[in-house]
């Protein structure tokens, strides 16, 4: 969703229709973009055990027999497409959607994402789009990529929305926080299990003169004792205004996520969450390769795993962070698109198909 905003205020005036599962997730006040509901398909079972024995598809990510809310929505997708005639569709990492696109002959540009996507599926998908959507920065390209794909991915270094520079003590007068305070955020988003909080006790009881502050969700194990210095914020409009107060963000790995912290600018520690593909964990690598955050694998569980975490966090280079998040990376990419169009739909000279 903020990857389709971010895109869609840069494409105006042109109009565009997004197909999303939750609608009202959207900024309704988007003049050129028209939300339609898709069913969602998570969690639907097949209708028969023998539609669910059956083998998934090599050249699927993931599409089983039988499921309503499948069927309904591709459906609904391709009928659009038949109608509406689009010049260009974009498809936000699905690879099903993608190869729907194709196989209604109308040129689709797959946005991708970190992680081993080696798989036939996704390498079909990148085979069937006219062009490939990368919103990182091309320094946290995994190396062994595939060339070729490569050479057709366009690198915009993160789709968001811009942030209006606030500075550490501006932004902690708004939130109404001690200005004196050694500050750790910790953050998830909605991609995982969420924060482990647990492992966050102990960081506190490591770290007993900080203030520690939990944004979005919250795993607990139901063993936990809560300290004065471990507070949990919940859901927030706009994360970005803590990581601008934080002296240390800890923080999962989303796309979203990451490209809010660093468009910022704070000494960052990556913790992923389980993320299909190993998404997460392949970016939180990408980051630390640049200098760009501290890394681990796993919640540290003891004190010294927090502190050394957490020193390494503070040595990373803020400026090599911004720097990977263009101000205008959504503006580069809706120019990118554009030109894609162009490319396609500008007239030619027509070839004549003669048949004998």
């Amino acid at each position: 969703m903020r990857r389709t905003e971010a895109l869609v205020r840069r494409l105006a005036p042109r109009q565009c229709v997004a197909f999303c599962a939750a609608p009202e997730r959207f900024d309704s006040g988007i003049p050129n973009l028209e939300v339609r509901e898709l069913p969602d398909p998570h969690g639907a079972p097949p209708r028969t055990a023998g539609l669910l024995r059956q083998r998934s598809c090599i050249t699927s990510d993931c599409a089983p027999l039988g499921v309503d809310a499948l069927r309904h929505g591709f459906a609904q997708m391709a009928s659009w497409m038949s109608e509406a005639d689009p010049l260009l569709f974009v498809a936000d990492v699905s690879s099903e959607v993608s190869m729907l696109a194709r196989l209604c002959s109308v040129p689709s540009v797959t946005i991708r994402m970190h992680g081993d996507r080696t798989d036939l599926a996704h390498r079909s998908a990148y085979s069937s789009s006219v062009g490939l959507l990368a919103p990182f920065d091309e320094r946290l390209e995994d190396p062994d990529f595939d060339p070729e794909l490569r050479a057709r991915t366009r690198y915009v270094g993160g789709l968001v929305d811009p942030f209006e520079p606030v500075d550490r003590d501006e932004a902690r007068r708004r939130l109404g926080l001690d200005p004196s305070a050694r500050l750790i955020v910790a953050s998830s988003g909605g991609g995982g299990a969420g924060s482990g909080y647990a492992s966050l006790t102990v960081g506190a009881r490591a770290e007993p003169d900080a203030q520690w502050l939990v944004l979005g969700h919250v795993r607990r194990e139901g063993h936990e004792t809560d300290f004065a210095n471990l507070r949990s914020v919940g859901w927030v409009d706009d994360p970005r205004l803590y990581f601008a107060a934080a002296d240390i963000v800890v923080s999962a790995c989303g796309d979203n996520l990451v490209h809010e912290v660093v468009q910022v600018g704070r000494p960052l520690l990556c913790i992923p969450e389980w993320c299909y593909y190993d998404e997460q964990r392949s970016k939180a690598r990408a980051l630390q390769r640049v200098g760009a955050a501290a890394y681990r694998d796993t919640w540290p569980g003891s004190f010294r795993g927090w502190r050394t975490a957490l020193a390494e966090a503070a040595a990373v280079d803020v400026d090599v962070q911004r720097s990977l998040v263009p101000a205008d990376g959504a503006e580069q990419a809706a120019a990118w698109i554009e030109e894609l169009v162009e490319e396609l739909w500008a007239p030619r000279t027509v070839l004549q198909m003669r048949t004998s």
